[in-house]
């Protein structure tokens, strides 16, 4: 029996469907001068630096995103981010689908408010030296864990908005999963996007961790040391009288 809602009974392009597609849509998209920014995958690993995969991971960590998630890798896999774009506070993606044209979409990453900011840099002031260590994701195994817990600077799925132009009324439709993921590979590529994402100024953030690390060790310098030993201390140590 028909029924008048089609619950989410979407046809399924295969891999070469996609790719033929997606070359079809970049083809057309040079022809009228378009500059597209495609995600391209080397290999099986979608992600390879620290900022990447800590990306995906946290996207993974969140039940809400579960069941389209794996589609997504599918099509993120497959070319079919063919132009991704990150803005402060916002993505712009074109992923090719069943249709011959290519699905919109946009994400929206709340900023961080200068609240949650500071506590951030209040933890981490003394474990970040430089910004080229910020960079690289080199830095102490607790940081990178302060980075990803509940008030981290990786943003919750209430701190994350989307639409796409397809006709699936999911939660997260495929595409939106798909560029996501291609977020993640961004960030192999560029990783201070990130700050950009979270409308953070990084130069900034450095700036301020630093300065604060400095003020601490003036704090510390007016404190006496425990380890110092006064001379009545002294005298009974050496038996001098």
């Amino acid at each position: 029996m028909s029924r008048y809602w089609n619950e989410g009974n979407f046809s399924q392009p295969t891999v070469t469907e996609l790719r033929r597609n997606t070359l079809a849509s970049q083809k057309k998209a040079q022809a009228k001068g378009q500059q597209l920014e495609p995600v391209v995958i080397q290999g099986r690993t979608i992600a390879k630096s620290w900022w990447g995969q800590a990306w995906c991971k946290n996207l993974e960590r969140y039940a809400d995103y579960d069941s389209r998630l794996e589609r997504g890798k599918r099509y993120v896999k497959s070319g079919a981010v063919l132009d991704l774009k990150i803005q402060k506070g916002k993505i712009l993606a074109k992923v090719q689908g069943t249709r011959k044209t290519p699905y919109k979409v946009e994400i929206r990453i709340s900023p961080l408010s200068e609240e949650k900011c500071q506590a951030i840099l209040n933890k981490c002031g003394r474990k970040i030296e430089t910004l080229e260590a910020l960079i690289a994701g080199d830095f102490p195994k607790e940081l990178k864990e302060l980075f990803l817990e509940d008030g981290g600077l990786f943003p919750t799925p209430k701190e994350i908005g989307f639409t796409c132009s397809c006709p699936d009324w999911a939660l997260m439709c495929k595409h939106v999963a798909a560029a996501l993921y291609g977020i993640g590979v961004r960030l192999d590529e560029q990783p201070a996007l990130f700050f950009e994402l979270r409308g953070i100024e990084m130069g900034r953030f450095i700036d301020v961790a630093l300065e604060n690390k400095v003020e601490a060790m003036l704090a510390n310098a007016q404190k006496p040391s425990q380890r110092i030993m006064d001379e009545a201390d002294l005298s009974a140590l050496f038996g001098v009288l």
